[in-house]
């Protein structure tokens, strides 16, 4: 009799927590629905905020240097930070579900040239960046993963990035980031299928070739309330750690936006000089920012004269080749393996550069 009671406590007990979570997860969505209503309400007062605070506040002449780079930054700052709140949390949901260990189970087994397409896609909307890239090619190659599928995935996942993919959409419009997003993909398609025929295995470091795969760990099952945190958590670590370039791209922006004569930049990265492509890949290179801190850059470059391609291409540079992420693919990868990578990446960069300047 005892036992008998017991399973149906057990039973009457399991109902009433599975009800109470289901009210949790409609609660929290009601909140997320008042938060994101609030939000939009807010960004559409920037605008008028920050011409009242830089000509009506401080009596700024529009007409100034000083006022229109100040309307700049008090404009953009609170709009890129407020776009990437809202983007890094409904990505941050999408991403529970693209495991590390879901990844690799994709990819591997995968036709070189179906993988390098399906690497590349992945590497949009999954959350990895240059400071994970050395455990991400450990858990790639020991997972059987072809090399060129590999580098189409390393080269995807900070480059055509949603933070990258939103603020374009959000400064400079739908059809800027359709462009970067087609032609970032591929890059990175292309490049990691021409690595792929160049055989370039040797040239991993003889440590990370011995490595063997072992059993992936089991990944607990998260509810949509564990969901919920897990993006909450995306937002504080990613917004956490990009904020200051944030703030020092829109910075540089606002001084290029206000004291930069209009048409200036179209001298030196114009499409007519033919030199503009190359230089600014090798300005972008040992730069060590992100999208979100660039982003704001190339919004200034382009309202000043600069074309479109040599604007791409300083951009891509600066994300896919930048140097601190060459220190970083060292440790797992040999000079000569390196050299090929800038190379290919680069060779890819400077078309889609010229490419650009010649059409638009």
């Amino acid at each position: 009799m005892s036992e008998q009671n017991n399973i149906s406590c057990a039973c009457n007990g399991g109902a009433p927590k599975a009800v109470k979570d289901e009210a949790g997860v409609g609660r929290i969505l009601l909140l997320q629905a008042l938060a994101v209503a609030a939000w939009y309400f807010l960004y559409l007062q920037l605008l008028p905020f920050s011409e009242w605070f830089a000509y009506g506040l401080l009596g700024l002449d529009p007409a100034s240097h000083l006022g229109s780079a100040v309307q700049f930054f008090v404009y953009d700052t609170p709009k890129v930070l407020m776009l990437l709140l809202l983007v890094v949390y409904g990505v941050g949901i999408l991403r529970s579900f693209v495991t590390v260990n879901w990844t690799r189970a994709f990819l591997a087994g995968k036709r070189e040239s179906a993988g390098n397409v399906l690497a590349a896609g992945l590497g949009v909307v999954t959350p990895f960046c240059s400071c994970s890239a050395v455990p991400l090619f450990i858990g790639f190659m020991t997972a059987g993963i072809p090399l060129g599928v590999t580098f189409s995935f390393l080269i995807a996942a900070p480059m055509v990035n949603e933070i990258a993919l939103v603020l374009l959409y959000g400064l400079l419009g739908w059809k800027v980031a359709a462009l970067y997003f087609a032609t970032g993909i591929g890059i990175a398609v292309v490049a990691g299928w021409v690595m792929g025929r160049m055989r370039l295995e040797q040239y991993v470091e003889d440590w990370v070739r011995e490595i063997r795969a072992g059993e992936a760990a089991e990944e607990p099952h998260m509810t949509w309330r564990d969901r919920f945190i897990y993006a909450l958590e995306s937002v504080r670590d990613i917004v956490g750690r990009v904020w200051k370039f944030v703030v020092l791209g829109i910075a540089a922006g606002a001084a290029i936006h206000g004291y930069v004569p209009e048409g200036q930049l179209a001298v030196i990265m114009g499409s007519e000089a033919w030199w503009s492509v190359p230089l600014s890949v090798l300005l972008g290179i040992p730069m060590y920012t992100n999208a979100a801190g660039i982003i704001p850059v190339v919004e200034a470059l382009l309202g000043k004269g600069a074309a479109l391609g040599t604007t791409l291409a300083f951009m891509m540079s600066v994300i896919a080749l930048s140097f601190p992420e060459m220190v970083i693919l060292r440790k797992v990868l040999k000079p000569r393996l390196i050299a090929a990578f800038i190379g290919v990446v680069g060779c890819g960069i400077l078309i889609v550069g010229y490419l650009f300047n010649t059409i638009i």
